[in-house]
């Protein structure tokens, strides 16, 4: 119990991260791109062994890269919809993209069980949420953002589907999640020096010490809260609709109280339903 619930505490301290951003003058993209070197050097340092790697064939192999730099896109699109949109819709978005990998397994890949009325359920129920969670702009100075909670629900969607099929397949064979995951950490890694460059190239971004120092407590945290996911499904003996229930529901529930007591985000009645209907989708979905 106690680690998945730090999955979940590290999962909500991303978000802090970048609803804090703005408040002290951090350029997001910088802190991201530079938190994957962060992130492969805690989970190095934390099992050093995991290196020399042992590399799968080259689909795999060009899969795990890719993987790597599905996690850039889909992490500057969340630092970006926290700010603009807030970190309990944000949230939301992120949690309940689960329904995608659920989709494919139901329809595709033909390996997530029966389509049971609690499943459509939880799936109608799922998309409802983000209806009725995105921000609204009456009252607000602040125009909100609503393509990007859809992109974030999407790019997130995709990865944890590419990532799950991945995992299941050759993680074993690479030398165990550690490994798996610092491989992952390359592909991360080698498209953030690139946009990085070419940002900085073009005068995209303009470069600070705290938005560089920003890395490390955003760093942190990522690589943890995948650790601590990986503890957790241990514990229960890789039960995935006990520890994802109670993890999802719990990082939205967590980022919602949070943004509200430490950032002043209120949210609207129409808000409220909205993580409701999320949390319900999720628990109807997975168990």
């Amino acid at each position: 119990m106690i680690a998945l619930l730090l999955t979940i505490v590290f999962s909500v301290l991303l978000l802090v991260n970048f609803r804090a951003h703005a408040k002290f003058n951090i350029d997001t993209r910088i802190a991201i791109l530079l938190n994957y070197p962060v992130c492969f050097l805690t989970g190095y340092f934390h099992q050093m062994d995991a290196i020399p790697f042992h590399w799968p064939s080259t689909g795999y192999s060009l899969g795990i890269l890719g993987i790597g730099i599905g996690f850039v896109i889909t992490f500057l699109l969340s630092g970006y919809s926290t700010v603009k949109n807030g970190m309990a819709p944000t949230s939301l978005a992120n949690n309940i993209s689960l329904v995608i990998p659920v989709m494919v397994n139901l329809f595709i890949w033909k390996t997530g069980g029966d389509l049971t009325v609690s499943v459509i359920a939880g799936l109608v129920l799922s998309f409802a949420a983000i209806y009725f969670c995105s921000p609204s702009s009456a009252g607000t100075v602040q125009k909100p953002v609503i393509w990007a909670l859809v992109a974030v629900f999407v790019a997130y969607g995709i990865t944890n589907t590419a990532f799950n099929y991945l995992n299941a397949a050759i993680v074993q064979q690479v030398g165990g999640s550690i490994s798996f995951t610092l491989m992952l950490l390359l592909g991360s890694m080698a498209t953030s020096a690139v946009v990085l460059a070419y940002w900085t190239f073009t005068g995209g971004v303009t470069w600070s010490l705290r938005s560089v120092l920003a890395a490390i407590p955003l760093g942190l945290p990522n690589f943890f809260s995948f650790y601590f996911l990986l503890k957790a499904l241990d514990a229960y003996q890789q039960n995935g609709a006990v520890v994802l229930t109670i993890y999802n529901l719990g990082v939205i529930l967590l980022s919602a109280f949070t943004a509200l007591i430490f950032f002043k985000e209120q949210l609207t009645k129409k808000q409220w339903v909205g993580i409701g209907l999320g949390c319900l989708g999720i628990a109807l979905i997975i168990l």
